[in-house]
C-alpha cells in the first residue's frame, strides 16, 4: 500500500509538471506533423503533385509517429539529465518503492505523453485535411488500442535509450536514432506498396514504427475501390509490438539498475 502511494504520488508530480507546461509540450510536439499535414495532405495533392488519396494512408503514420517520438522524449531527455552528474534520480530511488517501480512510473508517464499528442492530432488533421481526414467509425476500439500500445512502444525505446546516452550525447542521438527511425518507419507510405524494393520493405520490418504505422492504417483507413486497405496482419503487428514493448522495458530495466545501483 505503502509503494503504491508512493508510485502515485511521483506519477501525479509529474504530471502536474506536464500540465504547467501543456502549451510549450503541445508546441514541441505537434510542430512537425501539422507541416508535414498541410504540405503532403494539402498542398501537394492540392496543385496535382501528389495523389489525393495520399493524405488518408498518411495520417496514421503521423499518428503514429506523433504518439512514438512524444512518448520516447519524455522518457528519454528527463532520464538522462537524471542520470547525469547531478544525480536527481536519487530523489525518486528514495521513495519506499521498488527500483523497478521507478523504472515503470516513467515509462508510464511517457506513454501518456505520448497518447495525449497523438489523439491532438485528430482534430489538428480535421482541421487542416477538412474532406481528406477520414476515420473507421467501426474500428474505433482498434484506434484506441493502437494508439495506447504506440505510446507505450514509445516510451520503453525511450527508457533503454536514456540509460545508455549520456548527456553531451543527446544531440548526436537525434540524428542517428531518430531519423532512421523516421524514414525506415513506413510514416509516409504504407509497407504493401514497397513490394518493388523488396530489401528496403524487409528492412522497414526491423523498425517497431512500421507496425504501429500499419496497425493504425488498419484502424483508420477505409475500403479504396470497394476494397479493405491492405496492411500487415493485424495479429503480426500486435505480436510485434508486445513483444517490443517486453523486451525494451526489460532491457531498459536492467541498463536502468546497473546505472543507479551500486
Amino acid at each position: 500500500m505503502l509503494a503504491a502511494k508512493a508510485f502515485l504520488a511521483i506519477l501525479r508530480r509529474d504530471l502536474v509538471v506536464t500540465g504547467r507546461e501543456f502549451v510549450p509540450f503541445l508546441m514541441q510536439a505537434l510542430m512537425q506533423p501539422m507541416f508535414f499535414l498541410f504540405i503532403f495532405g494539402k498542398v501537394l495533392p492540392g496543385i496535382g503533385l501528389a495523389d489525393p488519396h495520399l493524405a488518408t494512408l498518411m495520417l496514421p503514420g503521423i499518428v503514429a509517429l506523433t504518439g512514438m517520438i512524444a512518448a520516447m522524449q519524455g522518457v528519454t531527455l528527463p532520464l538522462v539529465l537524471d542520470l547525469g552528474f547531478a544525480r536527481e534520480i536519487d530523489d525518486r530511488l528514495l521513495a519506499p518503492l521498488p527500483v523497478w517501480c521507478v523504472v515503470l512510473e516513467k515509462v508510464l508517464f511517457g506513454a501518456m505523453r505520448g497518447a495525449i499528442a497523438s489523439s491532438v492530432i485528430f482534430p489538428l488533421g480535421r482541421w487542416i485535411l477538412g474532406d481528406g481526414f477520414v476515420v473507421r467509425p467501426d474500428r474505433i476500439p482498434a484506434l484506441i488500442g493502437m494508439v495506447i500500445l504506440t505510446a507505450l512502444v514509445g516510451s520503453t525505446i525511450g527508457l533503454l535509450m536514456g540509460t545508455i546516452i549520456k548527456p553531451e550525447q543527446i544531440s548526436l542521438m537525434f540524428t542517428l536514432i531518430f531519423t532512421p527511425l523516421l524514414f525506415t518507419g513506413c510514416t509516409y507510405y504504407p509497407w504493401g506498396a514497397l513490394d518493388n524494393i523488396r530489401w528496403f520493405q524487409i528492412l522497414t520490418l526491423l523498425n517497431p514504427l512500421t507496425y504501429c504505422s500499419e496497425g493504425l492504417r488498419y484502424a483508420m483507413v477505409p475500403p479504396i475501390g470497394g476494397r479493405p486497405f491492405p496492411t500487415l496482419p493485424l495479429d503480426w503487428i500486435l505480436l510485434a509490438l508486445c513483444v517490443s514493448v517486453v523486451v525494451m522495458f526489460l532491457a531498459g530495466n536492467r541498463t536502468f539498475y546497473r546505472r543507479v545501483v551500486t
